[in-house]
């Protein structure tokens, strides 16, 4: 495996990137995960390292601390743990972004979507589950 193209993810956004759709927290943000959301489009089988913490999606992210950590630390690590147990991943796996929406679909049902993602201030937008609904997920 080529870990210079491995991207490294906490394990709600994986969810988070399957519904991006082109809207953050800053512009900076937004530009920085566009881009990893293109590269993932274009190749799905880019690899996908679980990371415990911040990872590159929070790279360009305001909420992040000079510590490594996030301004919303507790809630994140709420989310993670209900994606990861959902899901089903275990730190420092190593994924495709193909093998990660396999998993999505097969294992994350749009119950489990409401509960996993309860207090996600993206959630509101509906993107997430209209992605879902895109992968047949009910």
């Amino acid at each position: 495996m080529n870990s210079s193209r491995t991207i490294h993810f906490r394990p709600h956004h994986f969810l988070c990137t399957l519904g991006f759709q082109g809207k953050g927290y800053s512009i900076p943000f937004v530009k920085n995960f566009q881009n990893i959301v293109e590269q993932l489009n274009a190749d799905p089988d880019s690899l996908i390292q679980v990371t415990k913490g911040l990872d590159q999606i929070c790279g360009s992210c305001p909420n992040k601390k000079e510590n490594n950590s996030c301004d919303k630390q507790t809630k994140i690590e709420r989310l993670d743990k209900a994606h990861q147990t959902i899901l089903g991943l275990e730190e420092n796996q190593i994924i495709s972004w193909k093998e990660a929406k396999r998993l999505i679909k097969e294992k994350m049902s749009i119950e489990d979507f409401h509960a996993a993602c309860e207090g996600c201030e993206w959630k509101v937008y509906g993107v997430c589950e209209t992605a879902l609904k895109k992968l047949n997920v009910v």
